[in-house]
């Protein structure tokens, strides 16, 4: 007992002089265990008896009044010192280490004979405690307002350029210790400490000038010498660098490896095309978010049980395109990575980074963004236009705004991130609004190709559905395919067939790639029956020669009527199973057809039987077309750039003294094109891909460039929200406006009234009202590879 008291009495005394917070929480947590456990047990030790255990403590009840009145009276101290610990913990740094000394000393005191009289001792000695702790209280209390009145700077300054800065103080006093990065910062507890972090660290409020900055060391950032990127052919180092441990990690791998001969030579092809012409180097970091065990990482137990692939497909394209193209590229799939490779401050995310971004960019996915603003705090803000989201199903402006879908009804778990929704990057080219980026099918060599041609059986069909339940409720369309042809699935299970698949079709059950690449190439139908929605499958057995058919969705599926799209940050109508093969590819090569029509679906599967085709593959989903894509991006997107305010809404801008309007009629047309003699900011797409028309009243301009074979391009909208545009496109303008919403630029015919758009993150290629005609800013797109505009390489 008295080593376990001396013990403790050394405990204490440095917690008190060190004033650390965790120490003093360590100490409580002593004192009130001495409590418990005196108090639990409330008795006296005795000695050990022959054969007890060294662990075995032994009570005997005292059962009197006297201990049970002194134990009350020791937790009322405790109570009272621990209250008064904390409010040591949140003073600023003291010198008075010697009056601690004094009441540690206390502690030293504590030699007990008897348990009352240890009890008595040690209740007498907390009271004694206390009395110095609240005296050693004011004192300090006293010394602190007199240091900050020596200094005379340490009152919260009102400076209207900072109105944050008087409620930043109030939180920093009272939540400074909620995390230790403001401790790793410096805060200790003064509102000194509170004011230097939120002026130098934090920008809440206003420069101390009292700072010496000569005693302030200061770092200059030299940004890192400028490299030129070089193609790679080698996947070695980027496959050391994916890691292991996860099966999706494996699966992602042997992907790397099986394309790789491709990449290589899609890489040499894109060289030659490049002319040795200059390429930075980028620092890439890419954090796969959804594959960290802090966000659940559903998708790795999945793997090999016909889970979904589609998104490792992608990331592990998307390594690989980086990688070839030359980047210096990191790879992160855990929070301990991320937190590394970031440079955070230790603690829970609250402080921002003070150092510079040590990437030019980062490719992550909403899991990771997430994880990143918990990391980052407030520098996300500051260092969020580096930032690229691989978004599978596409996010609108109304959606990515947070204050206008927090007003509007377009709040949902994903969006509201306020990026420039050109940082969403997607799996097919569906939201004109984001960029796509896709990822690569197997291409086939022409030995392949002719061995296909010769081998493919005329009726032979595989179903799209490696879980059983996409095969439930489709018994029908099963039964008139059966009629004329042969069946065969890739159905996971794993003792027992699933009841869901007819006894007359063939499963292999879940297939490798390779033998899944050997079935397609022999069938001569791929079909899906609904689900799931826009993945890679389709386009894979096209490119090996299938006619892929599907079913047409009447009304389309959208998150206001279908369940799997409630949630996410978009309002496109999918009119398909795959709507990219619908509309970019067709006939012969996919055929959509209304499956509940039993008609229809016969007539359909007899037009297959009886037509041939080659294998397929669109260019912009090959390996070279994927390389083009992103070396375009990464060479050519700037979101850090500052772009010039809007000008007011009457206000005429000034083209050239020679030009009223910078746009002019392209002949025979009522579009518009940017005039090439017109001034302007520089701007990727090119103006000289702008194209200006309007839509129809309900019709958005997604809808609206279709329709003329172009593509909306939301990156030009600042260049066509002007008056003189409507003039131009004799809309007579009664009056003019300027807000926030995402259907403007518009023009309203029931009023006469032009309206414009008052902040460029709500430019919106989707969106449609039958109050309005929106102005569009639409361009053309290169053959097989809608991402880029003619002159945009």
């Amino acid at each position: 007992m008295i080593t376990a008291v001396t013990d403790f009495s050394i405990m204490v005394r440095r917690c008190l002089l060190t004033f650390k917070p965790f120490r003093i929480f360590v100490a409580g947590i002593g004192f009130f265990s001495l409590c418990f456990l005196m108090t639990s047990l409330g008795g006296q030790f005795s000695t050990k008896r022959p054969g007890d255990s060294p662990f075995t403590v032994r009570a005997e009840v005292l059962g009197g009044p006297e201990s049970r009145g002194v134990l009350r009276k020791i937790s009322d101290m405790l109570e009272v010192i621990m209250k008064r610990m904390d409010t040591l913990s949140k003073l600023g740094n003291t010198t008075d280490s010697h009056r601690l000394d004094e009441l540690s000393s206390a502690l030293d005191r504590i030699q007990p004979v008897g348990l009352v009289e240890r009890i008595q001792a040690i209740a007498q000695n907390m009271s004694d405690m206390a009395v110095r702790v609240e005296q050693i209280l004011q004192r300090s209390m006293a010394s602190n307002r007199a240091r900050d009145a020596t200094f005379g700077q340490c009152d919260v300054p009102k400076d209207p350029r900072y109105p944050d800065c008087p409620s930043k103080m109030d939180w920093m006093r009272s939540r400074w210790t909620s995390d230790p990065c403001y401790a790793f910062y410096g805060v200790d507890g003064s509102d000194c400490s509170f004011l230097v972090y939120l002026s130098e660290v934090e920008w809440f409020c206003p420069p101390l000038a009292w700072r010496n900055q000569t005693a302030t060391p200061t770092y200059t950032y030299k940004p890192p010498p400028k490299r030129q990127a070089v193609f790679r052919s080698d996947v070695g180092s980027l496959l050391e660098q994916v890691g292991t441990g996860k099966e999706s990690l494996s699966f992602m791998k042997r992907r790397m490896r099986r394309l790789g001969a491709q990449w290589a030579s899609a890489a040499r092809r894109m060289d030659a095309r490049l002319q040795t012409r200059w390429r930075e180097q980028k620092r890439i970091l890419v954090h796969v978010g959804f594959l960290t065990e802090e966000s659940g990482d559903v998708f790795s137990p999945k793997v090999l049980k016909g889970g979904p692939l589609g998104e490792m497909v992608q990331w592990a394209d998307i390594l690989m395109s980086l990688h070839v193209l030359g980047h210096d590229l990191k790879i992160s799939v855990s929070l301990k990575d991320l937190q590394g490779f970031l440079g955070v401050p230790p603690g829970r995310g609250s402080c921002p980074l003070t150092g510079p971004l040590p990437f030019d960019l980062i490719y992550t996915d909403y899991h990771g963004l997430q994880q990143m603003k918990q990391q980052m705090g407030l520098s996300l803000r500051k260092h969020k236009c580096h930032i690229r989201v691989i978004d599978t199903f596409g996010t609108e402006p109304a959606y990515n705004h947070e204050e206008y879908a927090t007003l509007h009804g377009y709040r949902t778990n994903w969006g509201y991130w306020n990026l420039n929704c050109k940082q969403y990057m997607t799996m097919f080219p569906h939201t004109p609004d984001n960029s796509f980026m896709g990822f690569v099918a197997e291409e086939l060599n022409n030995t392949e190709r002719r061995s296909i041609q010769k081998n493919k059986v005329d009726n032979m069909a595989v179903v799209y559905g490696k879980e059983a339940s996409m095969w439930k409720g489709k018994e029908k369309s099963l039964a008139i395919l059966h009629r004329y042809m042969e069946i065969h699935g890739t159905v996971y299970y794993e003792t027992q067939r699933p009841p869901e698949v007819p006894a007359f079709v063939k499963n292999h059950g879940l297939l490798p790639q390779n033998e899944l690449q050997q079935l397609l190439r022999k069938a001569k139908l791929f079909i899906g029956f609904g689900f799931p929605y826009e993945g890679p499958a389709p386009l894979e057995a096209i490119a090996n020669g299938c006619i892929f058919l599907q079913p047409k969705f009447n009304p389309s599926h959208s998150s206001l009527n279908h369940e799997f799209f409630r949630g996410k940050p978009t309002s496109r109508k999918v009119s398909s199973q795959h709507p990219y093969a619908e509309q970019y590819i067709g006939r012969p090569h996919v055929i959509t057809v209304d499956f509940n029509n039993s008609q229809e679906f016969d007539t359909a599967i007899r037009e297959i039987m009886r037509t041939k085709v080659e294998p397929f593959l669109p260019y912009e989903y090959t390996c070279e077309g994927m390389l083009e894509r992103v070396h375009a991006y990464i060479q050519n997107q700037d979101f850090c750039s500052a772009e010039d305010p809007f000008p007011p809404v009457n206000a005429s801008r000034t083209w050239l003294s020679s030009l009223r309007s910078p746009f002019i009629h392209l002949p025979n047309s009522s579009v518009l094109a940017w005039a090439s003699n017109a001034s302007a900011q520089p701007s990727w797409p090119p103006l000289s891909a702008l194209r200006v028309l309007t839509s129809l009243e309900g019709q958005s301009c997604v809808e609206a460039c279709q329709t003329a074979d172009l593509i909306c391009e939301p990156a030009l909208y600042r260049f066509i929200n002007v008056k003189e545009a409507f003039s131009v496109l004799d809309l007579q303008c009664e009056g003019v406006e300027s807000e926030m919403n995402h259907l403007f630029p518009a023009f309203s015919a029931e009023h006469a009234e032009c309206c414009l758009q008052k902040d460029p993150l709500l430019f919106s290629c989707a969106g449609a009202s039958a109050k309005y005609q929106r102005l569009c800013p639409c361009r053309d797109y290169r053959k097989g590879q809608v991402a880029l505009c003619g002159d945009c390489l």
